[in-house]
């Protein structure tokens, strides 16, 4: 944290922030105070065990920096840095940081190819620098108050700083509704924000200034033959998975048996002779991936670990909402959380396979606004829409979910492409997104929304369609919601994931490609992809319909989540909060137990807000502390076997 009238900061606070995340970094904690500014860390030590405890400074006392994630090319640049004559003490990636500011000031953050959250202090001319990596992998949050700033990892740090207003970002809260995450640079609080990916923060003289530092281009397209693109994504994602084993701790893969996921373990294999894979499956066959994984765990000789688990999600959800921090609704964190743990049992770092779909066109979503797209001129489908939707309720045995998919295609196409993929990319259809907000304040909390998915779509109107939607998908639903599930379910079991995929490197290359590498003929998702993963990954892993990584929500909403569900969605608590119409929630509660419609996703996106705002608001209006995080030994919830 950092002030500008010099005054002393109490190590306490600090010590009091790193308290609630010592999950991120159970193995040291440091602290550094100096006039006007400290800085501190929790540390999971993951590259020179011995040496490499933070803060670390520069030779003579006056530059010192807090790291959180890696620095993959460190090696290559501290050559580079004791060549123009800087000093080492340590072997850390981290020190690499002091000696670049001193040698390049704020834009040695581009030379940095990795995963990270920084903090920088300057004592000389008593500037702060924070920065976070190009795609947003490590979370970075900060707050401004009475010419203070204070920043951190997650949302519980800034609350245990001082004492920061909690007033509900109602535009915030409505993007959440339409999305199912908060996009950035907002949170869920007014007063709190987050540091967008790719991005530095300079705090001087009691002033915040921000700048980019780095964007994702897809032009100019390569034009290069598919079969020369294939050898050269197959050389690029090899190095990028031989930099993420650089480690002095064990390494593992988790391994879902999917193409990405299958791609990364068999760099592994050609890199490391002992590749440890986990994976999880459930008792319900239509969620369970494990003899995907177990027929590429064969085929590398990989040290195979594989679980079931019967969760237990009345137990588990309390424990997610804590260290989420803000309201989240992507289940998938679940599953995530339990293949975390225990991957944590036998390793501290995991590569995983997370940013393919979004470079290569992996979504089902891509191939269906594509289709779209072209069929929306058709004037049956322009005229004749409502018939058709009538004629697909009318079909003998098809079930609530195929049925609902049909329909929320056939009225896509009566819209634009920006109005359909903002309601195919939300767990909630406008209409129902509308019904949902209580209404005296659904025209208030629409004024204040974002609309951060149909903004940056539009920005990247230029692209062809295709690029646009990836495009789009990277500074939205990959930063705010497939990264955030996985920094935090994995740090909430103090596991460090990795991920080649998302080198930016290997995202320059991918973009540049043709459309029609990606989006192959017929629709072929991941075109390139699988043409790669011929050399190396079985088969059958190649040709099967994309699983995706859940749980059965809607079941459990009808059994095991019932009675907390109802209390939690239908009870006067959050009644009296006044943002949602409750005849609206009871009548898609009755839906869904009934059997009449399929309502997972909004239920369980309001009953996410609920249970958060238990956890963030009631407890302090009723003076209780903030929650407090635990060692992973102590976050088991559930069976496994």
């Amino acid at each position: 944290m950092a002030g500008s009238d010099g005054r002393t900061v109490d190590p306490a606070r600090i010590e009091r922030m790193a308290a609630q995340v010592v999950h991120r970094g159970p193995d040291s904690f440091g602290s550094h105070t100096l006039s006007g500014a400290a800085i501190g860390i929790r540390r999971l030590r993951i590259i020179d065990l011995a040496t490499g405890d933070q803060p670390i400074s520069n030779e003579d006392g006056t530059v010192w920096v807090v790291l959180n994630g890696e620095i993959y090319n460190f090696q290559e640049l501290r050559e580079r840095l004791e060549i123009s004559g800087h000093r080492f003490h340590t072997k850390s990636d981290t020190e690499v940081i002091v000696h670049g500011y001193e040698q390049e000031g704020d834009a040695f953050v581009a030379r940095l190819r990795g995963m990270f959250a920084l903090a920088l202090w300057d004592d000389r001319s008593r500037r702060l620098v924070l920065a976070r990596d190009r795609l947003g992998k490590k979370p970075l949050l900060y707050s401004v108050i009475d010419g203070e700033l204070v920043f951190g990892s997650e949302m519980s740090a800034i609350l245990a700083a001082r004492e920061t207003p909690r007033d509900i970002d109602m535009g915030a809260l409505g993007d959440f509704l339409a999305y199912g995450y908060v996009p950035t640079p907002a949170t869920i609080f007014r007063a709190v924000r987050k540091l967008p990916p790719g991005h530095v923060l300079v705090w001087e003289g009691g002033r915040a200034t921000t700048r980019s530092y780095w964007s994702l281009s897809y032009q100019p397209k390569s034009d290069r033959s598919i079969e020369a693109a294939v050898d050269e994504l197959d050389a690029r994602l090899s190095e990028a998975v031989r930099l993420r084993l650089i480690a002095d701790v064990p390494v593992g893969a988790l391994l879902s048996g999917g193409i990405d996921s299958s791609l990364v373990v068999a760099f592994m294999a050609k890199n490391s002779s002992n590749v440890k894979t986990y994976t999880v499956g459930f008792e319900d066959a239509a969620y369970n991936e494990l003899a995907h994984a177990r027929r590429v765990a064969a085929r590398y000789g990989t040290d195979h670990h594989e679980f079931t688990v019967r969760p237990d999600a009345a137990a588990i959800l309390p424990i997610l909402v804590r260290h989420y921090g803000e309201p989240f609704a992507d289940s998938s964190a679940i599953p995530t959380y339990y293949v975390s743990q225990l991957a944590r049992r036998h390793v501290t770092v995991a590569l995983n396979g997370d940013g393919g779909d979004e470079s290569f066109a992996g979504y089902d979503r891509y191939r269906g606004m594509m289709l779209a797209h072209n069929i929306a001129r058709l004037p049956l489908v322009r005229e004749g829409g409502p018939l058709l939707v009538g004629a697909v309720r009318r079909v003998p045995g098809l079930s609530p979910m195929t049925a609902g998919r049909v329909e929320r295609f056939l009225a896509a196409t009566r819209s634009g492409d920006r109005e359909r993929y903002a309601s195919w990319i939300g767990p909630t259809r406008p209409s129902t997104w509308r019904a949902l907000i209580a209404p005296d304040v659904v025209d208030a909390i629409q004024r204040q929304r974002s609309f951060a998915v149909e903004r940056i779509f539009d920005e990247m109107a230029g692209l062809g369609l295709l690029d646009q939607l990836l495009a789009t998908d990277v500074r939205t639903y990959l930063l705010d919601d497939l990264l955030v599930k996985m920094d935090i379910a994995s740090m909430a079991n103090s596991l460090e994931t990795r991920s080649p995929f998302l080198d930016h490197e290997v995202m320059e290359f991918a973009a540049r490609l043709p459309a029609s590498y990606k989006l192959g003929p017929a629709g072929r998702q991941k075109h390139i992809l699988k043409k790669l993963a011929r050399r190396y990954v079985p088969h059958e892993n190649i040709d099967r319909p994309k699983q995706g990584f859940n749980v059965p929500v809607g079941r459990w909403l009808r059994s095991d989540l019932r009675e907390m569900a109802s209390e939690a969605l239908l009870g006067t608590r959050a009644r009296d909060r006044g943002y949602l119409d409750q005849e609206t929630v009871r009548r898609l509660w009755d839906q869904h137990q009934s059997g009449e419609a399929d309502r997972t996703y909004p239920l369980w996106t309001i009953l996410m807000l609920e249970l958060w705002h238990r956890e963030f608001v009631d407890v302090a209006h009723n003076g209780a502390r903030c929650a407090e995080s635990s060692l992973p030994g102590d976050l088991e919830a559930g069976s496994i076997h």
